[in-house]
């Protein structure tokens, strides 16, 4: 039935618009208000130029004669999802020593098909937080060219942290010596590497504060940059008007990555109850990857991730769930990130059932990845809502998501900024 539907809103869209027209009409079942988490029945939203112009339940009496019309009858309209924290040019199925087999472009390579995958999934923004130098730069640049399909990528350009860190290259014996060259050790390296990689187009600085599950010599538990080597870089990004994430397992590292005043804490696997105060007290999101494990155990060292790797996700991935729980218990502000790459990009949204398992309602899983994600990218005046001056950036699904957050899963139809990029029944399919 779907599929025939879909058939039908291509259909009308082909029928009802010239090629120049810049005006989307879109009518539904019903909407959700993210910021409220209900549903607006019968709702009419009207995108020109890319961005919304109306948000009702009456088709608005001076539409432009060309106005293309797209109906959705049945189906749930949602604001874009956000995916704060994916690795565009990463693979689970390649990990480990395995990553060596491939040239140094491969992953520049694969983050064009991740992208669309994260696309067809419903994700409409997604922040990249760590590749190939720079790569997710020029990504973004191919995107709002034209010259790709993908969906609005927010780059950090090249993460760092303190020699031989999570964000470091090692594992390497010192006659096979690599380095990264933004790593930061002592303030002053801090501040010149937020410099440097904003002067390369970051448009968000990813630190590395502790230790991390997938490299080699370091234990998640580990502080690995110091609270004034923190503090340089936040300061250092917020005087340039960037904003700071920080992958932090080890609640030490969340304490201080956190009295530094960093945006997002990345992870926060070992959050404690004074990890959690203060990320209430000063306002801190906290982006937790609490499905991705199900993922990595499942397929163990079938595609290279090491055995001591594996070890690390076994000792955290429960207590990362269960400090999820502690901390939106306690009023902590959270955002959606899956760290896509550990797990198959376009499968994103498989995290959301978990995040209702530990705690949260339907509604405040979707308002992590729209109304708060907005907010914690400082992006509230272009993502995260059905709101006029907004992008038109929407999906629509069939089922309940209020009830069942499991039918964001499957997503009917994708627009980005006014174009309908996907319709049920099209082969939008990604494999590696």
């Amino acid at each position: 039935m779907l599929h025939r539907l879909a058939v039908g809103f291509a259909v009308l869209l082909a029928l009802a618009a010239p090629a120049n027209a810049d005006t989307l009409v879109v009518t539904a079942a019903r909407m959700v208000d993210v910021e409220r988490g209900r549903y607006v029945d019968n709702p009419v939203v009207v995108v020109t130029d890319g961005r919304i112009t109306s948000v009702g339940t009456a088709v608005p009496a001076d539409l432009p004669a060309d106005a293309r019309r797209l109906d959705l009858p049945g189906l749930t309209l949602l604001p874009g999802l956000i995916d704060m924290h994916v690795h565009l040019a990463s693979t689970p199925y390649v990990s480990g020593w395995n990553e060596l087999d491939y040239a140094d472009d491969f992953g520049t390579i694969l983050q064009v098909g991740h992208a669309r995958a994260n696309l067809m999934a419903g994700f409409t923004t997604v922040r990249n937080l760590g590749g190939p130098d720079f790569a997710d730069v020029a990504l973004r640049q191919a995107i709002d060219g034209g010259f790709v399909e993908g969906p609005r990528v927010i780059p950090a350009g090249a993460s760092f942290g303190a020699t031989g860190g999570h964000c470091d290259i090692t594992g390497m014996p010192r006659s096979l010596a690599q380095a990264n060259p933004f790593n930061t050790d002592g303030v002053e390296a801090a501040r010149r590497a937020v410099r440097e990689v904003r002067k390369y187009g970051a448009q968000v600085i990813k630190v590395c504060a502790t230790g991390g599950v997938f490299s080699r010599n370091t234990e998640p538990g580990q502080q690995q940059m110091t609270l004034a080597e923190l503090t340089a870089v936040a300061d250092e990004a917020h005087m340039w008007g960037l904003r700071v994430a920080a992958h932090a397992h080890g609640a030490s590292g969340i304490r201080d990555a956190i009295r530094a005043g960093i945006d997002t804490i990345e992870h926060a696997s070992l959050i404690d109850a004074e990890g959690i105060r203060l990320a209430v007290q000063h306002g801190t999101w906290l982006s937790m990857d609490i499905y991705n494990t199900d993922f990595t155990q499942e397929t163990g060292t079938q595609f290279g991730t090491t055995e001591d790797n594996l070890r690390k996700d076994r000792e955290i991935g429960q207590l990362q769930r269960d400090n999820f729980r502690a901390a939106h218990r306690a009023g902590a502000r959270m955002i959606f990130g899956s760290d896509a790459a550990i797990y198959p990009h376009g499968q994103n949204a498989r995290q959301f059932a978990v995040m209702v398992e530990y705690g949260m309602t339907p509604g405040e899983a979707i308002r992590a990845a729209t109304w708060n994600a907005a907010q914690a990218l400082g992006r509230e005046g272009d993502v995260g809502a059905i709101v006029a001056g907004r992008y038109g950036d929407l999906i629509a699904v069939s089922g309940d998501p209020l009830a069942d957050v499991r039918v964001l899963e499957n997503v009917d139809i994708v627009i980005k900024g006014g174009e309908l990029i996907k319709v049920t029944g099209e082969d939008t399919s990604y494999s590696p």
